[in-house]
């Protein structure tokens, strides 16, 4: 069993810095939870590179995960901030899924 925190794009990062020693990994959405399709949310890389630079501070080993609006580009930005774990949707519907999954894949190695 593992533990797992998220927060939402309205929620600041230090409602969660209380108990982020106790997390195996910290969910970031980068869209508002409801429905899918929606445009990531440009200033939840912030919040990636907070909560980055907070693992690295405490010296914790917590994945960063974020899920809302995940595509070729969105995914490489969200990288470079900090996450390590991606959550895509109806980016790998638009086309070929198995195309998408490997444009994905491609965008993570660029």
């Amino acid at each position: 069993m593992k533990a797992g925190i998220v927060i939402n794009p309205g929620t600041p990062v230090a409602d969660l810095e209380s108990v982020l020693s106790l997390a195996d990994q910290v969910l970031i959405m980068t869209v508002n939870p409801g429905f899918g399709g929606q445009a990531f949310i440009p200033e939840m890389l912030e919040k990636i590179r907070t909560v980055a630079k907070l693992r690295e501070e405490k010296g914790l080993s917590f994945d960063i995960e974020v899920d809302g609006g995940i595509d070729n580009e969105t995914i490489k930005l969200a990288k470079q901030a900090g996450a390590n774990v991606f959550v895509a949707g109806s980016y790998l519907f638009k086309e070929d899924l198995a195309a998408q999954v490997e444009t994905l894949k491609a965008a993570l190695n660029d």
